[in-house]
């Protein structure tokens, strides 16, 4: 079942390498860090916070990106997203090694290995889920072309994840001089901001994978590489806006409640996704903001109201409007039961955190997340894949 990641309990870090010493540059690189970081902090994906989605652009050091991995490892306890975009290049033991600024090809030691990343993930990450996106080269190449090998995806494969690769052919230009993005990451920004026609309601990766591999090979460029590590491929990038409504309406439409891709209320585990589940809540159902409240049957006074509701930092003493709002929605009696049964979790969480300490004792300061989830077991795979 394709899940979209807690935003409150989710991070990403993407990296890219735009400018180079001794490489060729890829000044879309730059694009596409500052478009694919908007995107994933906006309506249309998953509406992460901007400060848990961390930029590192022309890292001068490996450790400056270590550093900012390192970090998102620690605080994701949902799903943890890295992205890559530059120049690749491999070594003599065909290892993966990520160009900095200052790389030279021939020099490992100028080189970030993707080894580390990986380890990174491997042995310190709290995060339930990974997703890895690389879009990069092996070696430098004349302006405007990136290129990858066809063990890429299986060196880079994490157990636990969803790793989705550019392409592994050499012969067509993945970066095309003048285009505003690289063309996979382009085609990546395409498909979350304009949605699959016909596709599920959510944009799993399994999803956004196979519409990528059609339409870059429908273009004539490489087709992309991925692997499915524990269910990697269920994980959602976004709701598919292909499938929704394309303007509120003043009623809702003749389809079963239980049918519409409503938000599931089982996978919020933070305040924040708590809200952003909500807003979701009519986003899906097509309605207006009036139409609800004439649906409310009373119990809800004003778009103000709806407004509050959803935009909220913290959680209402009571689930009356909550409920009601849901209900006009277009939610059945069990799903509200659902939400309620989250609400109550939340609250009791939050309560339990509150708790007032020893008076005799001077109060603690904390930082990071709290509790994460367990992780599952990782394994490191190398070749034998598919592309």
């Amino acid at each position: 079942m394709s899940v979209l990641p807690d935003p409150g309990a989710s991070r990403a870090v993407l990296v890219g390498t735009s400018r180079y010493q001794h490489l060729e540059q890829l000044p879309a690189v730059s694009n596409n860090l500052k478009a694919l970081a908007e995107l994933l902090c906006g309506p249309l994906s998953l509406h992460l916070s901007p400060q848990h989605a961390s930029v590192v652009e022309n890292a001068e050091t490996a450790s400056a990106v270590m550093d900012a991995v390192r970090q998102a490892a620690h605080d994701a306890t949902d799903t943890l997203i890295v992205y890559f975009a530059g120049h690749g290049l491999v070594d003599g033991q065909d290892e993966l090694g990520l160009a900095l600024p200052h790389t030279q090809a021939g020099r490992i030691e100028t080189v970030l290995p993707y080894d580390w990343l990986r380890r990174v993930l491997l042995e310190e990450s709290r995060a339930e889920r990974h997703v890895v996106i690389l879009d990069c080269c092996y070696s430098g190449r004349a302006l405007g072309r990136m290129n990858a090998a066809p063990g890429l995806a299986d060196q880079a494969a994490v157990e636990g994840s969803f790793l989705l690769a550019a392409a592994a052919e050499t012969r067509t230009a993945l970066a095309p001089v003048g285009d505003t993005h690289t063309a996979f990451t382009g085609a990546l920004l395409d498909t979350l901001r304009l949605g699959i026609p016909g596709g599920p309601a959510l944009l799993d990766l399994g999803a956004v994978y196979r519409h990528l591999r059609r339409t870059l090979e429908a273009r004539g460029h490489p087709v992309p590489q991925a692997r499915d590590r524990n269910s990697g491929a269920q994980v959602a990038l976004g709701r598919n806006r292909a499938d929704l409504p394309a303007s509120p309406v003043t009623a809702i439409a003749d389809v079963p409640a239980p049918s519409r891709p409503w938000p599931d209320p089982r996978s919020i585990c933070t305040v924040t996704g708590y809200f952003t589940s909500l807003a979701a809540v009519r986003e899906v159902s097509g309605l207006t903001q009036q139409a609800v409240i004439q649906r409310s049957e009373g119990r809800i006074s004003s778009a103000s109201t709806v407004g509050r509701l959803v935009n909220a930092s913290a959680l209402p003493t009571t689930f009356a409007t909550t409920s009601a709002y849901l209900s006009a929605c277009g939610l059945t009696d069990e799903q509200v039961l659902l939400w309620q049964d989250v609400w109550q979790r939340l609250r009791s969480e939050q309560a339990a955190t509150a708790e007032p300490q020893d008076s005799a004792a001077p109060p603690s300061i904390t930082s990071g997340p709290g509790k994460g989830k367990r992780r599952r077991p990782f394994s490191v795979f190398r070749r034998g894949g598919t592309h």
